[in-house]
């Protein structure tokens, strides 16, 4: 292993972007090599800058993070990806997961949990924080199986996107899809969450909690 961790860094945000790269380089051992505020230019970044952690947003512009996750690990089966995200939400966590990724921190929680979840997804370790700690261990003591958790991490990210009112074309463009295929999507999701319209696909994500967060993500 490196004696520097080379970290890429994902978010939309420039600003946000910056403050987290002071944050992380003010420890010994950590330097941020690249920066990406989309998945398309991340892909890219982690193909150019072969970091040894990425850290991933889950809302971005077009395609999510979490497509981003199983995306990057099809091209390197290997890579360490820690989801930094302010979505505090066992769905959102278990779809990460499922995506490879090795590690889910919220941004709520204190600057040096971020420091060291970096440390240790790089040593091939799973890094939570306490919050989502929490909300796994009361979603499995109910037994709460959401319907959500049927879907792959592919489709999830398209059911965020038709949630944030996107239009087939624009789905499509995002994944470098067909919209012959976004639609067959459509159809697989709303057939495996057992709904007939986008109405109730709605409805269902609404009792879901899915579209509060994704609407609240949209306000930041």
């Amino acid at each position: 292993m490196r004696s520097t961790i080379r970290v890429l860094l994902v978010d939309d945000h420039a600003v946000v972007r910056e403050g987290y790269r002071r944050l992380i380089e003010k420890h010994d051992g950590i330097e941020v090599v690249a920066e990406a505020a989309d998945a398309a230019s991340a892909y890219a970044a982690f193909k150019a800058s072969n970091p040894d952690v990425v850290i991933v947003d889950i809302s971005m512009p077009g395609r999510g993070g979490i497509d981003l996750v199983r995306q990057i690990r099809q091209l390197d089966p290997h890579a360490r990806i820690l989801m930094f995200t302010m979505h505090a939400d066992a769905t959102y966590a278990q779809q990460t997961f499922r995506a490879g990724a090795r590690g889910y921190i919220t941004k709520s929680s204190p600057p040096d949990v971020l420091v060291s979840a970096i440390r240790t997804v790089y040593v091939g370790k799973t890094a939570l924080c306490d919050e989502i700690n929490r909300i796994i261990a009361a979603s499995r003591l109910m037994d709460d199986i959401s319907p959500i958790d049927a879907l792959t991490p592919r489709e999830f990210e398209i059911l965020r996107m038709i949630l944030d009112a996107k239009s087939t074309d624009e789905i499509a463009s995002a994944f470098n899809l067909s919209p012959k295929t976004i639609a067959n999507h459509h159809y697989a999701i709303k057939s495996k969450l057992g709904v007939q319209s986008d109405i109730e696909l709605v409805y269902l994500c609404m009792k879901q909690g899915l579209v509060a967060s994704i609407l609240a993500s949209a306000s930041i």
